[in-house]
Order: C-alpha cells, then structure tokens, then sequence
C-alpha cells in the first residue's frame, strides 16, 4: 500500500519550519490504527522518540551506510568541498549538516533544497543554481545510485543523523503476531546503537528544528556514541564521547518482560540488560552535553530558526 505524507507533499518550506513532529509518519499510523494496514516502514531517522500511545517499532534492520553524502553538479564532478570555488552555493535542508559544514567549510553557502531524492538531483543537474548537495548516502544506494556520490562525509566532518540509515517497521504494541513475525528483521548491532542515539535525542528534546547530531559504534562488546549540539551557524558546538559495555547474553524469559520499549523500540531478540545500558548511555551522554550550557544552545537555536 503506498501512501503519500505531509513531509512529502509540503515542498515549499523548510522541514524545521513547519513544525509538526510527525510529518513522514502521521499519516501511515493513522492506517494502522484502522487495521488498514499491519506494519509500516519508515526511515528511522523520521520516527520522533516519542511515539503515539499503542504503536511500537517492531524491528529495526541491518543499518545502510549512516554517513551523509555529497552529490555534485556535473561541472563540479571529481571535486571535494574544500576544492569548490568561494562561495559555491550547497543545497540541504538539514540545520544538523548546514550547522556542522558552515564551521568546516566557511568559503561555502548553504541553501534550502527540499523534495524527493529524484527532485533534488534534477533541481542539481538542470539549474546552475547549486553546485553540490549533500544528502543521505543510504538514500542513494537504495535507490541504486550510489554512482552520484562524489564525497562521503566521515563523522570527523558530520556526524549523522540519529537512526540514519536504518529502517524501522512500526506495529500495534499489542499486535504479538505481527510483532513476533517482525521481530526476525531485526539486527542486534543496529538496535543498540540506535536505542542510544534515540535516547540521547529525547533527553535533549532535539528535533528537526534544533542541530543535533550523533555517531555510533559497536566493538567487542563495547558501545562508543558520540553525541553534539551546534548553534545554527555552527560556531558554538558542544560534542562528548562515552561508551558502555553491552555484552549480555539473551535471556529466555517468558513473561510480562518481553515487551519493555526502549525509546519506542520492542526487541524480543536482543538482551534486555544490554537495551537497558544502550539507553542509559544515551541519556548520560545528553546529561553531560546539558550540565555544559547544550540547553542554551540548543533553545537559541530554536528561537532563531523560528524567527528566520
């Protein structure tokens, strides 16, 4: 069933202006809700932390490639950013990479571009407008396009999105067939780093109108996340590391325990203690970024692209 949602159709305005938590989402949980459909797939990275009463993510699969992406302009083809003429003009409409690449590359501009992956790459290619773009690199290797991508931009130069890359199958909480049948889908590694960053966003109360961004990593046993906070032109930033051990073994229990949600996360097939932790690691890491001033910065943030 493909459905169309407000995210999709508002293509004139900012993402962080229109102001509605759920614009990629509301829509397909609504046909949930009337049994219209069973399951719905979502980028992850448009789920608020917060989901509505009686939904869950039911599975989160294997993570695509994280890492923002850069795609130029035919004539620029075979260039990097650094390499681009003063004030070459950058479209994106995310404040977390506009924030975070107006600091690295201040000889650039950045500008607005809105519309699905094929809309944005035609707006690139048939107007001198912009030079590059910087979009999800997963995004484009879905859709078989990875041949578009002229830079990768590591963690040094962007930290991502919180869940970018992976997918998240949305249920009925109280669904246990279809949440037992999805289940299956989900990858372990992915599920606790994404737990993490989803926690460290909901203790922050980030959103799309606030740059937030986070980077993570699952090695022997070992969950690393890095999580900062950036004013909107990127000259006051707050970023921290932290890591916690995750290596508990999974636990057959039967029983009321089973569906415990990790900020919006059900995940039968991964140890309970080890969510738990991933949680926690968010949650710590956000308090540490707020005992340092991340608040102030990120409340300025708002206020000014409310203003703008």
């Amino acid at each position: 069933v493909a459905m169309s949602t407000t995210g999709d159709k508002i293509l004139d305005t900012a993402l962080s202006k229109i102001g509605e938590k759920s614009l990629f989402t509301k829509e397909l949980e609504n046909a949930l809700e009337r049994n219209e459909v069973d399951l719905v797939v979502h980028s992850l990275k448009d789920l608020p932390t917060s989901l509505p009463p009686g939904f869950t993510i039911g599975a989160v699969c294997k993570r695509e490639s994280p890492l923002d992406a850069v795609v130029f302009h035919p004539k620029n083809c075979g260039k990097t950013l650094s390499l681009l003429p003063e004030k070459s003009v950058i479209g994106t409409s995310s404040l977390r990479r506009a924030a975070q690449l107006k600091k690295k590359f201040p000889h650039l501009e950045f500008r607005d571009i809105r519309g699905n992956l094929n809309t944005r790459l035609k707006k690139l290619d048939e107007k001198e407008e912009f030079s590059a773009i910087i979009l999800a690199a997963a995004g484009l290797k879905r859709m078989g396009w990875e041949n578009r991508i002229g830079q990768l931009l590591s963690p040094e130069d962007c930290l991502y999105a919180v869940g970018q890359g992976a997918l998240a199958v949305e249920v009925r909480a109280k669904d246990q067939e279809i949440l037992n049948m999805v289940s299956a889908l989900h990858d372990g590694e992915t599920v606790l780093c994404c737990i993490a960053e989803r926690a460290f966003m909901k203790r922050l109360e980030g959103g799309c109108s606030v740059p937030v961004a986070v980077s993570s990593t699952l090695k022997d046993g070992q969950l690393y996340l890095t999580g900062a906070v950036y004013s909107l032109d990127g000259s006051d930033s707050l970023k921290e590391t932290m890591q916690t051990s995750v290596s508990y073994p999974q636990q057959n229990e039967d029983g009321p325990n089973d569906d415990v949600q990790h900020v919006g996360i059900t995940a039968r097939n991964v140890a309970g203690q080890a969510q738990e932790a991933a949680e926690n690691l968010g949650v710590e890491l956000a308090s540490l970024l707020l005992s340092k001033g991340a608040k102030h910065i990120l409340s300025v943030a708002r206020q000014l692209n409310d203003a703008c």
